[in-house]
């Protein structure tokens, strides 16, 4: 134990007093301020943008997914990978969301972003759900993206009570957290899951987080235990920064029968209110310049236009809300 609170407090003390040990940038330079050593963004249109909730954070509507069905999080594949981040600033995307545990997907961003940090919102995850582990794993995805701050940082797929007890007790990794953000390696904070939607409310009523990443899909209103209407109303009323996931449902939304192409999944899950924003992962160049078509298009939906849409998968929503079985 004596080694590791070593080991982070002088991580922490590097960042705080003499710039990161990792990147070289100040903290005083890591909330939002432009870098004029920055290489210029490809120019191209703006995703539209929603404040997050609220905090001070104005998101693009859209982010690249940095799993699933995507070179980003597969072994080998690194050029690819970075041909498809290449491609995904060139197409206007400056929202990046990885994990601790997606494989390669935190070095591939980190081959890549660099250059444009501070005009990129980069969020990663911890499965840690201890203290020491949360940091190990914080100063891991720090090296992994080549920065020295993260625009949002979260407890990755939260599944079960015994994880918020562990998370939430005294040597929880909330205290990581809350500490990271004092120290300004983060921005802000987030909580993740996919499974049961009572364990995330727990957790928001725990800790006043600045953002959700939540299953928010047009089968996913079909769940006895929805997400839509369970965590949704209370994230409203805390008027937090929502971020929707499996809005194709890695696909299986998109299959014949269901609905007639991304565009709906996207206009569904965009049109839930309280919804800031999404992440959807890309398989290549060509399948993400479709998804930024869609998202620039994209217009909010009536509540009829909303029902027709998950009417389409009424019949099917026990196949394609498959993720709520993980862990």
């Amino acid at each position: 134990m004596v080694g590791k609170q070593t080991r982070r407090n002088f991580f922490l003390a590097g960042a705080a007093v003499a710039g990161s040990i990792i990147g070289g940038r100040a903290v005083s330079q890591l909330h939002g301020k432009s870098n004029a050593t920055d290489t210029p963004l490809p120019q191209t249109e703006p995703i539209p943008q929603r404040s997050l909730g609220s905090t001070n954070v104005v998101l693009p509507i859209f982010g690249l997914g940095g799993a699933g069905r995507t070179p980003l999080s597969q072994e080998g594949r690194s050029q690819e990978a970075e041909a498809l981040v290449d491609a995904a600033l060139k197409l206007g995307i400056r929202y990046f969301d990885t994990a601790a545990d997606y494989g390669p997907s935190e070095e591939n961003l980190g081959r890549v972003l660099p250059p444009y940090r501070d005009q990129v919102f980069i969020a990663s995850k911890t499965a840690a759900r201890d203290r020491d582990g949360a940091w190990r794993e914080l100063e891991r995805s720090l090296q992994r993206l080549n920065t020295d701050y993260l625009d949002l940082w979260q407890l990755h797929h939260v599944s079960l009570p015994a994880e918020t007890e562990e998370i939430f007790g005294p040597q929880g990794a909330i205290h990581a957290v809350q500490e990271a953000k004092e120290q300004g390696l983060i921005r802000l904070t987030g909580i993740t899951g996919h499974h049961d939607p009572a364990v995330i409310m727990e957790g928001l009523r725990r800790y006043r987080f600045d953002t959700t990443l939540i299953p928010v899909n047009a089968a996913e209103i079909h769940h006895p235990q929805s997400f839509i209407t369970t965590v949704m109303p209370l994230a409203r009323e805390q008027n937090l920064g929502v971020i929707a996931m499996k809005v194709p449902a890695w696909g299986k939304l998109l299959q014949p029968g269901r609905l007639e192409g991304f565009d709906q999944a996207l206009g569904y899950s965009l049109s839930v209110p309280g919804v800031r924003s999404c992440v959807v992962a890309a398989e290549d160049a060509a399948q993400l310049e479709q998804n930024v078509m869609a998202v620039r298009q994209f217009q909010p939906l009536d509540e009829a236009t909303m029902a027709a849409i998950a009417q389409r998968t009424a019949a099917d929503w026990p196949e394609t809300t498959f993720y709520r079985a993980w862990t």
